[in-house]
């Protein structure tokens, strides 16, 4: 499924999130150095304590992803709301995956902030949960 939208920043936005998915998704992991700015924050489901920082929110999706088959990711229903050079993403997903001879099917929900530096959109904040039981 194909999500466009009719602001180019917006579409921008969302075409820079939906590479930085790929990356961890279909990729290499490595890769979401180009995406998380340096000072990245996320707040996950299996952390005690936040990621701070780009190596150690890199090394936490490099380790989701070196630990299963990833089968198959789709973000839906796209929120963006733009404030100057800063962005909320927010958006739902589907996850297919092994992981220990088990297949898991996860839904949730997840929320970036990013900031522009340059002519770039970076990943600053994330947090993502599954849903609610």
């Amino acid at each position: 499924m194909s999500i466009h939208f009719d602001d180019p920043v917006k579409q921008e936005i969302w075409t820079r999130l939906r590479a930085l998915n790929d990356a961890w998704t279909k990729g290499n992991p490595d890769d979401l150095a180009e995406f998380f700015h340096s000072d990245m924050l996320a707040i996950t489901p299996t952390d005690r304590l936040r990621r701070e920082g780009r190596a150690a929110c890199v090394a936490g999706w490099k380790e989701f992803a070196s630990a299963t088959r990833i089968h198959s990711w789709e973000e839906t229903e796209p929120v963006i709301h733009v404030y100057g050079n800063c962005a909320v993403v927010a958006y739902y997903f589907e996850i297919s995956f092994d992981m220990g001879g088990q297949t898991f099917n996860t839904s949730g929900r997840d929320m970036f902030f990013f900031v522009q530096e340059g002519s770039k959109w970076w990943a600053v904040a994330d947090q993502f949960s599954p849903y609610p039981g």
